[in-house]
């Protein structure tokens, strides 16, 4: 089994907001990746940062996640799942995030649960499961 990391525990946990060692720790028995629109999602962070100081505090923080967890592709298999959630979610008028669909897409493919601080977007899509990270936030 595995876990896909949102890129709200990420950029959570590079503000120190929460503890994503505490969250690999309690679950090392499960795989944990990244969907590649999270990949873009942190770089895109890192590129709009002005600070210099900031900027490259982000920058060693997502290419450590880069580096660290595997980066799942969007491929056809999960561009048929995010169409048939598409679909579904836009006839119910429950529509997401278009980046959050795409991760959504990913973990359903995967056959993978997720981990994330935004439930009011990921609990409308039907058969995801989704990891309590509420016990590794921080204030």
């Amino acid at each position: 089994m595995g876990v896909i990391l949102d890129s709200s525990v990420l950029i959570a946990a590079e503000r120190r907001k929460f503890d994503l060692v505490g969250l690999l720790r309690a679950h090392d028995d499960e795989v944990f990746q990244i969907a590649a629109i999270t990949a873009s999602e942190l770089l895109h962070g890192c590129a709009r940062a002005t600070d210099a100081v900031v900027r490259e505090r982000r920058i060693r923080f997502v290419e450590g996640i880069i580096r660290d967890f595997a980066v799942a592709p969007f491929t056809l298999a999960e561009a048929r799942e995010h169409a048939r959630l598409w679909a579904g979610l836009e006839i119910q008028g429950q529509m997401i995030g278009p980046r959050d669909l795409e991760i959504a897409a990913t973990a359903l493919t995967l056959g993978f649960s997720m981990a994330t601080r935004n439930l009011a977007e990921f609990q409308r899509v039907p058969g995801l499961r989704l990891l309590n990270v509420a016990p590794f936030a921080r204030p």
